[in-house]
């Protein structure tokens, strides 16, 4: 493959940018200037996204890897300084879900939750720095936390163990990584229009035996802005951490839940 010239924009990686939430950073991101590195677990998702950005002028490169995996990781990082020369912008975006009730949760669900949703968040925040330490870019890594990891949802336990771990995870390394110049903070969503969100609502059905659409409707009334948040109401606030608006933020995990969780 011809490397493609980026000229002087910034790079960012965004991991789960197959679908969802990732798609809409990584379209955001490229309309903000910078080339854009797509990651996903599943090679058949990433070519849409690719062609959605380059069909806007942007410039875009598909990885397909496992976030789970450390050498994975290290090597996709490898790989997006190899064909551009820089990395500016981690976005660890990938993430799975899972809705039981904690007396439900068996070894197989829980391991996997903690190998995509953390393992996956400190690999790529592992290999990200350790780029730009070595290219001497005070660069800034973003993390997907959620509204969950700052108030605990029933029957959504081990994915909330999961994101309150990301919380922690995010201030320690951003104490870590402040004295190269390197800022890292998380966003928090709520409850966004994606296809997970809708398998959460299913999930919640089931359990409970209300109609699907219920745990939604009941969520919207605890919301004052009154509406379901879309994946670019997310964008638009990781543009904002990945811009240099933010270079004075760091060890922050904001919600950006339309008022559902106050604290």
């Amino acid at each position: 493959m011809n490397k493609q010239n980026v000229g002087d924009k910034k790079v960012a990686l965004i991991t789960g940018a197959g679908q969802g939430i990732g798609f809409a950073i990584a379209k955001q991101l490229s309309r903000d200037g910078f080339a854009v590195a797509l990651n996903d677990i599943a090679p058949s998702n990433l070519a849409a996204v690719v062609d959605s950005v380059q069909n806007e002028g942007g410039i875009a490169l598909g990885i397909a890897a496992d976030v789970s995996n450390r050498t994975a990781c290290t090597e996709m990082a490898d790989q997006v300084v190899s064909e551009w020369g820089r990395l500016d912008v981690m976005v660890a975006n990938a993430g799975l879900v899972q809705v039981d009730p904690l007396s439900a949760v068996d070894d197989a669900a829980f391991d996997a939750l903690f190998a995509v949703n953390v393992k996956g968040v400190l690999w790529s925040g592992q290999a990200a720095a350790a780029k730009m330490l070595e290219l001497g870019i005070k660069g800034k890594i973003i993390n997907a936390g959620s509204a969950v990891s700052h108030m605990s949802h029933p029957m959504m336990g081990v994915y909330g163990m999961t994101k309150f771990a990301v919380r922690s995870m995010t201030q320690t390394m951003a104490l870590e990584l402040a004295p190269h110049g390197i800022t890292v903070n998380a966003y928090c969503p709520g409850i966004v229009e994606t296809g997970m969100w809708e398998t959460i609502d299913q999930r919640m059905a089931e359990l409970t035996g209300a109609p699907e659409g219920s745990t939604t409707e009941q969520i919207l009334q605890r919301i004052p802005l009154g509406r379901q948040q879309t994946p670019q109401d997310v964008a638009d606030f990781v543009s904002f951490l990945a811009s240099e608006k933010a270079n004075y933020l760091t060890g922050q995990c904001i919600l950006t839940d339309g008022g559902m969780v106050m604290i």
